[in-house]
This record gives structure tokens, C-alpha cells and sequence, in this order.
């Protein structure tokens, strides 16, 4: 087969998720949205639900998807539901619900009425990130007509905040006491962390941490050494080697002229497996035990390498594209974008769970 594979290191997702919950200090959620961020979310799932308080997932689908395979713990979905179809769904998995806009308020109004199972809500404040959540002129509102709703159990109060990674911004401190003033005299549970929240704002540390992108190693806060292992180890085989003389080009566009002679290896990865195509060359790999760079541009499923620093390399060398040795953040920062996108673009090569 085809050596191009993501391994995935369910040690390392529990050490994280422990990690983060013994940092929050109270009930944590595990995100594992967008398949547990490229990760596989019901193996990921299984592997944490003897450890975690819930897992939180992005739309009632995925919530069904966990509950169809065998997953009884909590489930939180984040958007909430879109339609009367959403949440019977919801009401029939006894999944826990956001409510971040009137219309899913409207819903609970009109179309939530069981005879016996209470539906747990989360109500949404916006405290500034101004994406999604209730004003805070109407947030106390929103709160007596969800408590007013037939068949509602508890009402837990969050928000999320937008700029927890910049620990220099003045914003996470804002939003803090903009959501500590909208719930004042509210009673009821309250959620603000996300992974930088949890990992780096004691302020932000309520009843309910949700961490996301911490889970699976790619620390969003990294000059802060926060002892988070990487989950995924992005990988694959030399499957050619060549040598190119100086002035000669790699790949599509002539994008590298090699400036000496050059030994190049071809690696059996491409942007089709979700390796970024905006990679610019000297993005480090790791191969055969030495970090050295991508050269010329990515293609659909090869990419190639400079093997001059590493003569004892050949074909089925193994190389390292992300993981323990380069940092999926170091890789995302080169390409121009997150590790949050690398990982969740993951797909085509084999998921291998150790």
C-alpha cells in the first residue's frame, strides 16, 4: 500500500485531555468537532470517554454519528440545531444544545414539548467576538423565556472568546467582565474557556472548560511550553531518488533552482492527502533521523525533498511531515495559515490508531 498515512497517538490525546482538565480545574467538554479535527472522532471519542465530563461537536450530525456508535457520555452541539428535524434528533439522543440566536429560541418555544426528557441548554452570550450569541441587553430576555419553555432542564450560560491566544490583548479581559456583568444574578453553570482560555487565563476558568485544538498537541499558546504532546504524526516513504545539477528546477513552476548539486527525494504525500500546497520551500521535514527542507512546489500526491544533508537516505526512508519531530505549527506558520486547517484537511491517507 501506499506509505502515506496520519498515526495517531491515543496515549497522547488522553495525556492532553487530563492535561487541560487538571488546568481548568472543573468539568471539561472534549472538542471533537469536524472529526475530532482530522483525528477520527469515534476512535478519539472511545478513547477518552472513561476520562472525560462530555465531548462537544459542531452540528447535531456529528452528535448522531457518536451516539450511533455506542458513545453514551454528554454531547454538546455548538451550533445548535437549524430545524424542527435537528431537534427531534436532538431530543431523541438527549443531546445537549447552544442557543445562539432567536430563531432556535423560537424553536424551543414552539416545537420542544416531551413528556418526559428535559433538554439541557447552553445560552450563548456574544461578549465580542460578534460572530454568534445573544446581545447582553437581551441575554437576562433570552434566559426567562428559555427557563419559561416546557421540557427545558438546565441552562448552562457561555461565551467564547476571540482573541484568548493573544495573551498581550486587552480583549479576553474585556469580554471577561462583559459576560461577568451580562449573567449577574443568573443562576446556573457558566462556560468561557476555550484552549488558550484554559490553558493560559485563570479569569476565564468557570464551571465547564471546552478545549479543542489542545487536545490534539498543537498548542495554541507554544511559547509557553505547555507540555502537550502532538496526537498526530502526519507521515510517509521516500519512493524516489535523484540527483539534479546546479540551475536545475523542481516541479511545477520551476518554483526551486537548485543553487548546487542536489539530491532530491520523492515523497509519496501531496495537498490531495491535505499536506498545504502553500508550503514554501525550506518548510522542515524530518527524514531517515535528520530534519531537513522541502524543495519546489507541492503536488497533488508527491512532494519532494533535499536529501544532500542526508546521504544515508533512499527509498522507504521514513519521513516525518508533522508530528513529534517538526510541529504541525511550524509547518501551518510556513504555509500561511493555522494548524486548526492542516489537521481537520487531513484525508486520503490511512488513519493507524496506537
Amino acid at each position: 500500500m501506499r506509505p502515506a498515512r496520519a498515526r495517531i497517538d491515543l496515549d497522547a490525546l488522553r495525556h492532553n485531555y487530563a492535561l487541560t482538565r487538571q488546568r481548568h480545574g472543573s468539568r471539561t467538554l472534549a472538542v471533537i468537532k469536524a472529526n475530532a479535527y482530522g483525528h477520527g472522532a469515534i476512535e478519539c471519542a472511545r478513547a477518552l470517554e472513561e476520562i472525560a465530563d462530555g465531548f462537544a461537536v459542531a452540528i447535531v450530525e456529528e452528535a448522531v454519528q457518536l451516539r450511533e456508535s455506542g458513545i453514551r457520555a454528554p454531547i454538546l452541539v455548538l451550533e445548535g440545531v437549524f430545524d424542527a428535524e435537528d431537534l427531534a434528533l436532538a431530543t431523541r439522543h438527549g443531546l445537549w444544545l447552544v442557543v445562539h440566536q432567536e430563531a432556535q429560541l423560537r424553536m424551543l418555544e414552539e416545537e420542544h414539548h416531551p413528556d418526559a426528557l428535559k433538554l439541557d441548554v447552553w445560552l450563548k452570550l456574544n461578549s465580542g467576538m460578534n460572530r454568534a450569541g445573544f446581545e447582553p441587553s437581551s441575554y437576562r430576555g433570552a434566559w426567562e423565556r428559555l427557563r419559561a419553555c416546557r421540557g427545558i432542564g438546565e441552562i448552562v450560560l457561555m461565551t467564547h472568546l476571540a482573541q484568548a491566544d493573544e495573551p498581550d490583548s486587552a480583549a479576553t479581559t474585556r469580554q471577561i467582565a462583559l459576560f461577568d456583568t451580562a449573567t449577574s444574578g443568573i443562576p446556573g453553570a457558566r462556560s468561557i474557556a476555550n484552549s488558550a482560555g484554559v490553558l493560559s487565563w485563570t479569569a476565564a476558568r468557570r464551571d465547564w472548560g471546552r478545549p479543542g485544538i489542545a487536545l490534539y498537541g498543537a498548542d495554541p499558546m507554544p511559547d509557553e511550553a505547555n507540555a502537550l504532546r502532538p496526537v498526530m504524526t502526519l507521515e510517509s516513504e521516500i519512493v524516489g531518488v535523484r540527483e539534479i545539477a546546479a540551475g536545475a528546477a523542481i516541479g511545477y513552476g520551476a518554483r526551486f533552482i537548485a543553487e548546487r548539486p542536489t539530491r532530491v527525494g520523492l515523497v509519496a504525500m501531496g495537498y490531495a492527502d491535505g499536506y498545504p500546497r502553500s508550503a514554501p520551500d525550506g518548510t522542515p521535514v524530518f527524514v531517515h533521523g535528520v530534519r531537513t527542507r522541502l524543495i519546489g512546489k507541492v503536488s497533488m500526491d508527491m512532494l519532494t525533498v533535499d536529501l544532500t544533508a542526508v546521504p544515508t537516505a533512499g527509498i522507504g526512508s521514513p519521513v516525518e511531515l508533522w508530528g513529534t519531530n517538526v510541529s504541525v505549527n511550524e509547518v501551518a506558520q510556513g504555509a500561511g495559515t493555522i494548524a486548526y486547517e492542516l489537521l481537520c484537511n487531513v484525508k486520503r491517507v490511512r488513519l493507524v490508531y496506537q
